[in-house]
């Protein structure tokens, strides 16, 4: 009898083990990335220290040597590469995801969804190397020429095509999700009053599933905006601010890439190399959680 009252005994005390390890793990993983805004935070105290924040984010000139760490150009090639990459991808994403979830007939969507898995699984290193050598001749051969400008075709433009490839599967796949995820009898009802397929989808789908929507793009333009090789390569890392997107540009993590190691020997280098880390990890942050706000909203209101 005692042996029959100690087995469950020692399975609760396992149980209760085992969700006290899982619990502390998981803590540690959420501690992570607090962890890593605390390091970056107290690596770039020094140059924090050295100039106010306003000038450091404002600042146009970056002059290492003489102590002037103007983050403005590479927050504006920053943007300026998402923003080309997003208004490429965008359209296109939402046009896809619309056929795959309301026109394609199974066996194409069955098709279609692994070679998308594929696009998103190429190092971005291809991406950059393809860059170089089709989108870059390219804006320098034809797109340049038509417009009577000059470029070297190394530019955003450049950049933001390829980086607006690189993003198509984390759009479509969750547009793609959420377009399912609106109830079927919703797209029944609008049928059943005479709509069309298309405008049931453009007035009753499209609407129902519109947060959800902005959480894909939201997640695209994080993903775009951390992106650091295949943009490196292709985008002409000049440390000036952007007029078009035919100029060249300089984004945070080409920055951080190319001279990270290199030149630390100058005096807050690497501290300004850090706070420009910081200011790309709290930017990814903040998109991220926005976009997981709108999806949590998006599935209470389809429930």
């Amino acid at each position: 009898m005692k042996r029959l009252k100690l087995f469950p005994i020692s399975r609760r005390a396992k149980d209760l083990l085992a969700g006290k390890l899982m619990l502390l793990l998981t803590i540690l993983a959420a501690l992570l990335v607090l962890l890593m805004v605390a390091g970056l935070y107290l690596k770039s105290r020094p140059v924090l220290a050295s100039q106010p924040l306003a000038e450091l984010l404002f600042s146009t000139k970056w002059r290492p040597f003489r102590g002037q760490f103007g983050f403005f150009p590479f927050i504006m090639g920053t943007l300026w590469v998402t923003g080309v990459a997003v208004l490429i991808a965008v359209p296109l994403c939402l046009l896809t995801a619309i056929y795959l979830s309301e026109y394609a007939p199974a066996r194409v969507r069955e098709w279609v969804k692994p070679l998308i898995d594929i696009l998103a699984g190429i190092p971005s290193v291809v991406f950059g190397v393809w860059g170089m050598l089709v989108v870059v001749p390219f804006i320098k051969d034809s797109v340049a020429p038509f417009f009577k400008v000059f470029s070297t075709g190394y530019s955003i433009l450049a950049g933001g095509i390829v980086l607006a490839i690189m993003i198509f599967p984390v759009i479509i796949h969750v547009a793609l999700e959420v377009f399912r995820a609106v109830p079927q009898e919703v797209r029944e009802a609008s049928l059943a009053v005479g709509a069309t397929r298309w405008q049931t989808v453009k007035h009753v789908v499209l609407r129902k599933a519109l947060p959800g929507v902005a959480a894909a793009i939201v997640l695209g333009i994080a993903r775009a905006f951390g992106e650091t090789m295949a943009v490196l390569m292709v985008v002409g890392n000049v440390a000036k601010v952007p007029g078009n997107v035919l100029d060249p540009a300089y984004p945070l993590p080409a920055l951080i890439a190319n001279n990270y190691g290199e030149m630390l020997s100058i005096p807050l280098y690497d501290s300004a190399l850090m706070l420009a880390a910081l200011i790309l990890l709290l930017v990814i942050l903040l998109f991220n959680l926005l976009s997981r706000a709108v999806l949590a909203r998006v599935e209470r209101s389809i429930r």
